[in-house]
């Protein structure tokens, strides 16, 4: 099997959060190898090496040889979890893969002919994704690194289906034995609300008035002010 990717790993004894903590503080992430029909193995992974290897596409939708002493195993790459906040990697998992053995991976989709399709170009359309990525089955051999969608020939307010995407030979969409769903669509650009500017214009008609409303007892205030300081003079007179 042809695979595209070689990390070095090393086989770990320790197990609970206490040892991975460990492990972590030493640079390197907890990981589990599974499959295979035999037992689940412990692995250790350099954090700072596969870090690199994550920001590559292909990492996670290829074969990788892990290699553990004199030990190679090919395997997919399954889950990684990450620290909700940090850039640190928490844990991965990798399954082993047999050469006559189908698997089941995310495969991510490379979209092109956007700028050059009928509904962009000419009809004013925009593009709208769905998905970035499709489930496939297959044997590992037959296992594509991306699966393309030309939309070159698009129209404005059509889309590609999952049963429309052209996929290799031995190739099976796993989702489509449940729902033919879009993968993309040409839709009309939202049009704005011509109402908005008259509301905000009434809105502001509306504070003026309000405004001058408040302004008026102030105003009818002053008289009686100026009467109150009148007062103290006519009794001044009498005296």
């Amino acid at each position: 099997m042809k695979t595209a990717f070689e990390l070095e790993t090393e086989f770990r004894d320790t197990h609970g959060k206490g040892a991975s903590r460990r492990l972590r503080r030493e640079g390197k992430v907890p990981a589990i190898l599974y499959g295979g029909h035999v037992d689940a193995r412990p692995l250790a992974v350099s954090h700072q090496k596969l870090q690199i290897m994550l920001e590559n596409e292909r990492f996670y939708s290829t074969l990788i040889s892990l290699r553990a002493g004199d030990q190679t195993q090919a395997a997919i790459l399954k889950d990684v979890q990450r620290h909700p906040y940090k850039n640190v990697i928490l844990h991965v998992d990798f399954q082993r893969v047999e050469e006559n053995e189908k698997i089941r991976l995310r495969i991510p989709l490379h979209f092109k002919g956007e700028a050059v399709a009928p509904g962009v170009k000419t009809q004013g359309g925009m593009v709208a994704h769905m998905r970035s990525d499709v489930e496939v089955a297959c044997l590992p051999k037959d296992l594509p690194e991306f699966i393309e969608v030309d939309l070159s020939g698009l129209n404005l307010n059509e889309s590609i289906h999952l049963s429309q995407l052209k996929v290799p030979e031995g190739v099976v969409l796993v989702e489509l034995a449940k729902e033919d769903s879009a993968v993309v669509a040409i839709q009309s650009p939202r049009a704005e609300e011509p109402e908005a500017a008259p509301a905000a214009a009434a809105a502001e008609g509306a504070a003026a008035p309000a405004a001058g409303e408040a302004a008026k007892p102030a105003a009818a205030a002053k008289p009686a002010a100026a009467d109150a300081k009148k007062e103290p003079a006519k009794k001044d007179a009498k005296k």
